[in-house]
């Protein structure tokens, strides 16, 4: 899979974004007055404080044992070395980045009084956060894709779908993921923000952002909400191309039994894809503005969170390979601790 050069990508971009950010901060600070934000997050209540923080951290925790799992399932068990489980592997490799960008600045902010985040940090979680969710809609595109081919094109699929272009589609998702939004972020980044420097959210989002800029920049909004349409439709799309041809193919199978199998092994990847794509569209495609900031945090906190944790359970529960795999994986934890 390897996760090896997946890691040093991902390092790499962080260095080169962090230089770039760090940079460019010094170079404008005659225009950019505010040198940090306070990141409201779930606010200051005592009462709740302790219920957020021990409730986020044992999402987290989960979140990581789960996806963790499912790597070593993929990476140990030679059954699973087969292309549908190596994207569920770097899936899972994926999510366990895409919940660490965000939920430990805000287990940090959920104690802290002051909530500050500095200019610098807000903009790379921005980059970060944002570059992994599209990874993960050209994940979740990839392994429609390849579910199509193994439905739709069965005698052609080992011919097609090769290792080698296996893992050349999974380097195209990282990377393409990661270059997609430097520039949306050198744009809002260059925006003059000269106070208040209050984020009523619990991430650097977009949105208010362009609320604190000291000058509307109807442009600047205008191609990044056209960008973020086209990076979630693009992939959104592509995934309802590959299930109507897979549904098309499913019901001119004559058996029962084989239509049910053929639903079976798409099932786990359509509830995956419906709970990723339904709240990432109501964040971002529907009219938030109405919205009130706890609802905005709440979809938020579930597309960033929740689904991370659930997608191991869902495509654990459904799959009897990858089941035997994750017993077989905790029986070896167990001997070793």
């Amino acid at each position: 899979m390897r996760l090896r050069s997946l890691k040093i990508l991902i390092i790499t971009h962080f260095l080169f974004v962090s230089v770039f950010l760090t940079v460019s901060g010094s170079q404008n600070n005659t225009i950019h007055l505010v040198t940090e934000f306070i990141l409201l997050g779930f606010g200051n209540q005592g009462d709740t404080r302790g219920f957020f923080f021990s409730s986020i951290l044992i999402l987290y925790l989960l979140t990581l044992l789960g996806n963790g799992a499912i790597v070593c399932a993929v990476k140990w068990d030679q059954r699973l070395h087969t292309p549908m489980y190596i994207f569920l592997g770097n899936f899972a490799f994926l999510e366990i980045w895409y919940v660490s960008s965000t939920i430990p600045n805000m287990l940090v902010n959920i104690l802290s009084e002051s909530k500050a985040i500095s200019f610098s940090a807000c903009f790379l979680q921005f980059y970060f956060f944002f570059s992994l969710g599209t990874t993960e809609c050209f994940f979740l595109s990839v392994m429609a894709y390849d579910r199509y081919l193994a439905i739709c094109r069965p005698l052609h699929y080992p011919s097609i779908m090769t290792r080698k272009f296996c893992v050349t589609l999974i380097c195209v998702c990282w990377v393409s993921g990661f270059l997609c939004y430097p520039v949306p972020i050198i744009l809002i980044s260059r925006l003059p923000f000269c106070g208040p420097n209050t984020i009523d959210h619990i991430v650097c989002d977009p949105g208010p952002l362009f609320a604190l800029a000291c000058v509307s920049a109807p442009s600047t909004e205008l191609l990044c909400y056209t960008f973020n349409s086209m990076i979630i439709f693009g992939p959104f799309l592509s995934i309802l191309g590959s299930y109507t041809l897979v549904l098309r193919a499913v019901l001119r199978v004559p058996s029962g039994a084989g239509r049910t199998k053929a639903f079976s092994t798409c099932g786990s990847h359509l509830v995956v894809v419906s709970l990723f794509y339904g709240t990432l569209m109501v964040m971002y495609v529907s009219p938030t503005s109405g919205n009130p900031a706890g609802m905005q945090k709440i979809v938020t906190l579930i597309y960033s969170a929740l689904t991370p944790l659930l997608n191991p359970l869902i495509y654990s529960l459904r799959n009897k390979d990858m089941k035997n795999a994750l017993k077989k994986v905790l029986g070896l934890t167990t001997i070793q601790n």
